[in-house]
């Protein structure tokens, strides 16, 4: 028994121990608690989910506009959409229409 106290390895092995079980439970923690652990795992999927529905109505707003350039394009331009722009951006009308203004 007194070699085991005046064995010099002894406090180091427990420190190492101490430190490596220090370690394992920070792990530990980061696992369960972390930015990516199992806590965060439902504000996650809850993320996504709002940036899929996002996601869906950009792309949406996305065809919109590029129904609206094709239907511009110079070569062949909608008339009906021509019309609008000039009448809005312009406020030109015909002598013959009337403007109803709606609140």
């Amino acid at each position: 028994m007194k070699r085991l106290k005046n064995d010099p390895k002894l406090p180091r092995e427990n420190a190492t121990q101490v430190l490596a079980l220090m370690c394992l439970l920070a792990m530990a923690g980061f696992a369960i608690a972390g930015p990516s652990g199992l806590l965060a795992w439902g504000d996650q999927t809850r993320l996504l989910d709002a940036r899929n529905k996002e996601l869906a109505q950009l792309k949406i707003e996305r065809d919109d506009l590029r129904n609206r350039v094709s239907l511009l394009n110079p070569n062949h331009a909608d008339p009906d959409l021509a019309g609008e722009l000039l009448r809005s951006n312009l406020n030109v009308v015909h002598p013959d229409e009337m403007v109803m203004l709606l609140k």
